[in-house]
């Protein structure tokens, strides 16, 4: 499979749009999601060095290694999510005449439909752990660029609505209903906290520069 993350964006966005059911929703979520991590290293990156700024320095700078770290999971989960799917696909695939045939199947099936939760569950969590320092960056950060912090708060929000809608829809053909409970339970929280960081992101934009 080609690596999407190294494609160029044009690309990338033809084959989003193709008739191929993957790339799809999932990498799309983990692609917006590590433009959003971006886009907020890019406000702290235009606050540091900048004088009238200089009483925020150390806190935005502390905040650059986690960001850096969703960009790069984020940017690796854009190829784990087609996988993910791909492996769906395979083992749905495998023969299923002979009794050890469908119990082989059916057990590549359930450990393919777990891998297919958990991608996009990781895409929702990296997403929202950058989305959660995107208030700070958006208060503290240079105000020239509050337009930026609030596109990356609808970024990251995106990719964790995105990503959790994924989780959801494996949810049911997941057979270890404990597992399933602790996905949609984990999907409810995040989902919660991004929904009170965007607000948050939101709030400040609008009163740094009326434009949110």
């Amino acid at each position: 499979m080609t690596d999407l993350a190294s494609l160029p964006l044009h690309q990338f966005v033809d084959q989003l749009a193709s008739d191929a059911p993957a790339p799809g929703g999932g990498s799309a979520s983990a692609a917006v999601g590590a433009q959003g991590a971006a886009l907020l290293a890019m406000v702290i990156r235009l606050t540091l060095g900048k004088e009238k700024y200089k009483e925020a320095w150390e806190e935005l700078d502390a905040l650059l290694p986690k960001l850096e770290d969703a960009r790069a999971r984020l940017l690796a989960l854009i190829d784990e999510d087609t996988r993910a799917y791909d492996a769906v696909v395979a083992a749905r695939r495998l023969p299923k005449e002979t009794p050890a045939e469908k119990a082989a199947r059916q057990k590549a099936v359930d450990e393919a439909t777990v891998l297919a939760t958990t991608v996009p569950m990781q895409t929702a969590f990296f997403s929202q752990s950058a989305l959660a320092v995107a208030p700070k960056i958006a208060e503290k950060g240079n105000p020239n660029a509050s337009s930026d912090a609030f596109v990356a708060g609808l970024f990251l929000a995106a990719a964790v609505e995105g990503g959790l809608a994924n989780v959801r829809i494996n949810l049911p053909g997941i057979v270890d209903k404990e597992l399933a409970h602790g996905f949609r339970e984990d999907a409810e929280h995040l989902q919660e906290k991004s929904r009170e960081a965007l607000k948050s992101v939101r709030e400040i934009a609008r009163a740094r520069t009326l434009i949110a």
